[in-house]
Formats: C-alpha cells, sequence, structure tokens
C-alpha cells in the first residue's frame, strides 16, 4: 500500500489527478478537489515500473514557447520548399502534415503553415534541460533521442514518496512548468509497450498499459505496431496475408522464423506482449554526424565540395567537444528522386579532424559525382571510441601532418574570436544553395 499526500491507495481504480495529484476516493469523472478530467485510474496503476517519455512535437514546441505569436497557428520545422519536414505542430498534423514528408507536399496540404528552420542548437539545449530532469527521477534511464527516453522507476518510491505512476505524472507537470513545453508519457512492465502507450493520448498524454490486457490489447493492434516492422516489412506481411498483431499471435514461433528469420522470432514475442529488453542507462551515441538539403539538385563538384568541407568541420567541432573520436567515416547522399546513397571507409586509426573526415569522404565522393543530381548531402563518423588513440602524427604524409597543425591553429582562433573568425578555401562563400545543416546521434 502507498501512501501519497496524506491518502491510502487502496483501490488503483480509483486512480489520482494528473493536474494537482490528489488520490480519488471514488469512481468520479472529475477531480474532487480541482474539477480537473484528467484522471489516472487502471487496475494495475501501482504496479508498474517501466516508462517512456516523449516531447510533444519537441521542435515545434519549443518554437511556439519562444515565440507566442505562433501558439494558434500551425507551425512546420524544415528547411525551405526543397527540404522535408522536421517535425510539426499538431494544428498542423490535423491537415496531414508528417514528419519526413518533403516541404512542398506539406506547404500544399497546409499552405497556411508558418515555416521555421531548424534551431539544432536550441533544441539541443532544450533536451539536455529535460534529460537532466529526468536522470533526477532515477538513475536508469536510457536516452533515445533528444527528446524521448526510457526510464526504469522500479525501487524509487521511497525516494520520491509516491509510485511510478504519478511520479511519471508529477515530472509532465513540472516540465509544462518549468520548460514550457508538454510532455506525454507511457507505462507498461516491458519496453515496448511503454513506448507504444506514449504515442496513445498524444500531446499531453499519460497512458498505461497492464500485463494481463496485453495479448487482448495488441490482437487489435496492425503488424505495424510492432517495432521494426516498417513500410517494406509491412508490405511484405500483406503479401503473405498478415495485417493484424491476432494474425501472428495464432502463428507458431518456427512457422514465423521459417519466413522471416530473425524478425520473425521478434513478431513472435512482441505480437504477445514479451519483450525481455532492460533500461540501458550506458547507451551512447554509435555516431555522429551532419547532413543539408539543398534549395536545388545539385550535381558538380564546384557546389558539392564545400557544402561536404563545411559539415566535416561541422562534425569535427562536436567530436572533440564530446571529447570522442571515430573510425569509419560515412558519406550519405539523396538523389532527386529520393534514393538514398551511403558510402564508407573504415581509417587505419580513430580521427576527431575536420580535415581527416573531409579528404576521406571526399573520396567517397568523387565516385558518385557522376552527373546524379543530389538534393541532400550528409557526413559523419561511427564506431566512436576514446580519442587517446586519435590522429596519431603522420610521419610520411607530411602535408597531412601540416594541415592537423594548421587545424588545431584554426580551432584556438575560433575558441577565442567565434566559428566564423577563420574560414578555409573550400568554404568561403558556401552554402548558396543550402539549408542549415542537422545535427544527428544515432
Amino acid at each position: 500500500m502507498f501512501a501519497v499526500m496524506g491518502a491510502p491507495v487502496n483501490n488503483p481504480e480509483h486512480g489520482f489527478c494528473r493536474d494537482c495529484l490528489a488520490m480519488q476516493k471514488r469512481l468520479v469523472t472529475r477531480c474532487e478537489r480541482c474539477g480537473s478530467p484528467r484522471l489516472a485510474r487502471h487496475a494495475e496503476l501501482y504496479g508498474l515500473h517501466l516508462a517512456h517519455i516523449d516531447c510533444d512535437a519537441f521542435y515545434a514546441a519549443v518554437e511556439k514557447r519562444d515565440n507566442p505569436a505562433l501558439k494558434d497557428r500551425p507551425v512546420i520545422i524544415g528547411g525551405g520548399k526543397r527540404g522535408v519536414v522536421s517535425t510539426a505542430c499538431y494544428i498542423a498534423r490535423i491537415k496531414g502534415v508528417r514528419s519526413a514528408m518533403p516541404m512542398f507536399k506539406a506547404l500544399e496540404a497546409c499552405p497556411e503553415a508558418v515555416v521555421v528552420k531548424p534551431d539544432m542548437e536550441k533544441y539541443a539545449r532544450v533536451g539536455r534541460e529535460v534529460r537532466a530532469m529526468i536522470q533526477a527521477l532515477t538513475p536508469l534511464v536510457e536516452p533515445i533521442s533528444i527528446d524521448e527516453a526510457f526510464l526504469d522507476l522500479s525501487g524509487t518510491e521511497r525516494l520520491h514518496a509516491m509510485p511510478p505512476a504519478m511520479v511519471l505524472a508529477k515530472f509532465a507537470l513540472d516540465v509544462e512548468k518549468n520548460i514550457g513545453i508538454t510532455v506525454s508519457g507511457g507505462l507498461s512492465y516491458c519496453k515496448f509497450l511503454a513506448k507504444v502507450a506514449s504515442d496513445f493520448r498524444k500531446p499531453r498524454g499519460l497512458s498505461v498499459i497492464g500485463e494481463a490486457e496485453a495479448p487482448a490489447f495488441l490482437a487489435e493492434q496492425p503488424v505495424t505496431m510492432i517495432w521494426g516492422v516498417g513500410k517494406a516489412f509491412a508490405a511484405t506481411l500483406e503479401r503473405d496475408g498478415i495485417r493484424t498483431i491476432a494474425q501472428l499471435q495464432r502463428m507458431e514461433r518456427a512457422d514465423l522464423m521459417r519466413r522471416y528469420g530473425i524478425m520473425g522470432d521478434r513478431l513472435f514475442h512482441l505480437s504477445r506482449g514479451q519483450d525481455e529488453r532492460r533500461v540501458q542507462p550506458d547507451h551512447d551515441a554509435k555516431s555522429v554526424s551532419a547532413e543539408t538539403t539543398f534549395d536545388v539538385d545539385l550535381a558538380s563538384p564546384t557546389d558539392l565540395v564545400p557544402v561536404l568541407r563545411a559539415l566535416s568541420e561541422k562534425v569535427s567541432a562536436r567530436l572533440k567537444k564530446a571529447e570522442i573520436a571515430g573510425r569509419t567515416v560515412v558519406l550519405k547522399l539523396k538523389t532527386q528522386d529520393f534514393r538514398i546513397r551511403t558510402r564508407n571507409r573504415r581509417l587505419s586509426d580513430p580521427t576527431r579532424l575536420a580535415d581527416r573526415i573531409f579528404q576521406t569522404g571526399l573520396h567517397l565522393l568523387e565516385k558518385e559525382t557522376d552527373g546524379t543530381r543530389y538534393r541532400l548531402i550528409g557526413i559523419g563518423v561511427s564506431d566512436l571510441t576514446d580519442p587517446d588513440k586519435a590522429d596519431p602524427p603522420d610521419l610520411v604524409d607530411l602535408p597531412s601532418r601540416k594541415r592537423a597543425l594548421a587545424e588545431g591553429a584554426i580551432d584556438r582562433l575560433r575558441e577565442k574570436f567565434g566559428k566564423n573568425a577563420v574560414e578555409t578555401g573550400y568554404t568561403f562563400g558556401k552554402g548558396r544553395n543550402a539549408n542549415p545543416p542537422d545535427d544527428v546521434d544515432a
């Protein structure tokens, strides 16, 4: 039995108010203390501890917070008519705007929308504020992206003097009050269903999926609800006549694995609400990258190379700031018909130097500049590691060594006078056809 705000929890179905956190002693439709209709109740409400937190339309919410004139207007975060939608507020989503939609299609669906170019530094700053508040709840936090995370609240009742469900509700209120954006939360017994629950009643949602109800609940859902079932795999299942999770629940594990390999094993377990994954608090970024979408399709190395250099410098700066290095350089290109090409090269030693990232990316790019027109270019590094063994002095390639020394001097000048204090010949006057780069930690 939990004691919350002086009231014993005798019947979890009576629940509590999400706005004032008052316990409800009867089955009511509005809070007996403040009159709010936002009541949380569930048969397993106080026995669940695995949560997923997701900020609501994060980028758009931050922009609306900082510009009250946007409050009641549809807002799209993206990079010009040639770019894609990073995110959209819920007003724009009602009109059919979706993340990753080409901008011209988004504006066709919602021509009255206000388009705001993404400010990744600001979003990262706000994301860190939210992350700090999450980590104050429990040390078992697994960040998934800039605006979402899993957390395990087991064993925290004594610390917070309330059960995990109320900790989650109080956290949402605190974020709204102190940061000025809203979040949605999901509570369940496993990560898969906690994530599903957090998507249910956005924005400002709090949903619970209990273990007893999971199989029946899942049976009514489409196969696309299962983690890892994207459009391509959903089409494969559709061709096999499988559309609902109920159909998967009636199939044998061996049959699913024979048809779909490892993915078949996942389908078997997740369709039954079985997910043994634990919250991994030491989950680190697997790569650091930056990319940009052009206002017009580009094919010439004269246009592409300066942008590649600028992106390489951005990735390098982030690696140095985070005190990490990477061994594999990855080039990303998107053609005018939205086909993605990725090319990579593993280095002999880890690097965090802009010049080395750029020179490797340039070699990869040379093979792709065959007249194909591109709407996006990106560069990044993966296989991240500590910087101790990164970029050893090259006693053979003296020009490379000189460029490394020059880069160190440029870094010091930029640190003192600002990032625009020094430009290379590659980047001077760049960017006429590119939107601001988007940073990605994957």
